[in-house]
């Protein structure tokens, strides 16, 4: 009975999207749908389709797959853009459900020049994150336009090597590309998508012997995995886009943000700095206590870890040692008081809607991935209601440079807090003017 509703919440027209999710709200308010039961399950690092989601997914229908499974706080991160907050976080409040909004990108690191960090192959290029903003305040909007520029110019480099080495459906960026996604802000996977599409327009049934010749197989191998789309744009992101490849883009000067250009940027839309962390198993994260007196001497509050790929792993040499860098960055994390922030990005096939945290391996660390979603959403809470952003003045009055105090308590706010609207007015009416403790005292009367 919902599929039709799911469908058009994926829909490119907002409009569209917000009656579908105002049918399934009154579905739920007649009774007619009943909530999941609760659970202690975090997911803050989803990608929308405002970026790339694997199945399609709004903003507002990752809102409702939380409501619909129980999760406990539920988050958005697009590569570049922040285009989808006020929907994520508009549905959140319709549905009842915290929900944590931020932005990725991948910065350079002029001190790491000379070593690998995050990005396989690309020395001093680091993936980083401005996580738990609640709104974007007027003109603020303008600070982020750079980072999909930057974006955008990358794009246009790696079409332009492509259509030279593959003439025959030579791509047109707006035309083919930009139409993948509702504000145009397309990824690598969206290229591959629109060769993809290019090659059955110009070759039909006979696509599959062309993407032979390119792959460098049988047509018999390239047609068995064609039949799976996601896994075959996979295969042509590594042949075509990667390094070494046809169309790959040497970094340069320019072509990424600083980070401390990212952090400033961060800071300025209230969000938090927020690291992100890959296996434990390049130069640059080898040593996870330098690694990260490195992040935080930049500014960095925070560090991202996607667990699914550091324990789910097959070959059991290689689960072992990530395993043991997982252990090795989550303590290191507690030991510097720095919230963790979990997800399992869902911009790959294969990958889950929350991370199984009843896996004996993640039994230890179960609790920081919780409490981290908590200080996410807590900050996402005040930032969005009561102007109490980490680094507001607000905040550092109360707490001063007593940071792990500080992360106490938006922690224990993400904790408490019970999403509705009497909570978001009783904070509203007093923005900017609520102090800790007056704040704990409202959500600990509305619960």
């Amino acid at each position: 009975m919902l599929s039709g509703f799911e469908q058009k919440l994926n829909h490119f027209d907002l409009s569209v999207r917000r009656q579908a999710l105002h049918e399934i709200i009154e579905r739920i308010e007649n009774g007619e749908i009943q909530p999941s039961c609760p659970s202690l399950k975090v997911n803050i690092h989803i990608h929308s389709f405002f970026s790339y989601n694997c199945n399609g997914w709004s903003p507002s229908r990752i809102a409702w797959e939380a409501y619909k499974t129980g999760l406990e706080t539920v988050g958005i991160v697009d590569f570049d853009v922040l285009d989808g907050l006020e929907e994520f976080h508009g549905a959140g409040e319709l549905l009842g459900v915290k929900t944590v909004a931020g932005v990725e990108t991948r910065v350079f690191i002029p001190e790491l020049a000379d070593k690998v960090i995050t990005s396989p192959n690309e020395p001093g290029v680091h993936y980083m994150m401005a996580q738990g903003c609640g709104r974007i305040a007027d003109g603020c909007m303008d600070k982020l336009s750079n980072l999909r520029q930057v974006s955008e110019s990358r794009n246009l480099q790696v079409m332009e090597r492509l259509n030279d080495y593959l003439p025959d459906i030579a791509l047109d960026y707006a035309h083919d590309v930009q139409v993948l996604t509702p504000s145009g802000n397309a990824t690598e996977r969206h290229l591959m998508l629109a060769y993809d599409r290019k090659a059955k327009e110009v070759f039909g049934s006979k696509s599959d012997e062309f993407w032979a010749r390119v792959l460098d197989m049988s047509v018999s191998e390239a047609r068995s995995l064609m039949a799976d789309r996601p896994k075959f744009h996979e295969r042509l992101r590594t042949k075509l886009v990667k390094f070494g490849s046809a169309g790959y883009v040497q970094p340069e000067s320019g072509s990424f943000p600083s980070i401390d250009a990212f952090v400033k940027l961060a800071c300025s839309i209230g969000a938090v700095p927020t690291t992100a962390w890959l296996d434990g198993t390049s130069e640059g994260e080898r040593d996870v206590t330098a690694n990260l007196e490195f992040m935080m001497s930049k500014g960095v509050s925070a560090i991202n870890i996607i667990p699914e790929r550091n324990w789910n792993i097959a070959d059991l040499e290689e689960k072992s040692l990530k395993l043991k860098k997982l252990r090795e960055v989550v303590e290191a994390a507690r030991a510097f008081g720095l919230p963790i922030s979990v997800g399992t990005e869902m911009n790959q096939p294969g990958q889950p809607f929350v991370d199984d945290f009843s896996a004996p391996e993640l039994a230890d660390f179960v609790d920081d991935f919780i409490d981290g979603a908590h200080f996410f959403y807590g900050h996402t809470l005040l930032s969005r209601y009561a102007d109490f952003c980490f680094y507001s003045d607000v905040a550092r009055a109360a707490f001063g440079d007593k940071t792990k105090e500080k992360i106490m308590f938006f922690t224990k706010v993400g904790t408490l807090a019970k999403p509705g609207r009497r909570l978001y007015d009783k904070l509203r009416e007093q923005a900017g003017l609520l102090e800790p403790g007056k704040i704990i005292e409202i959500l600990e009367r509305e619960r």
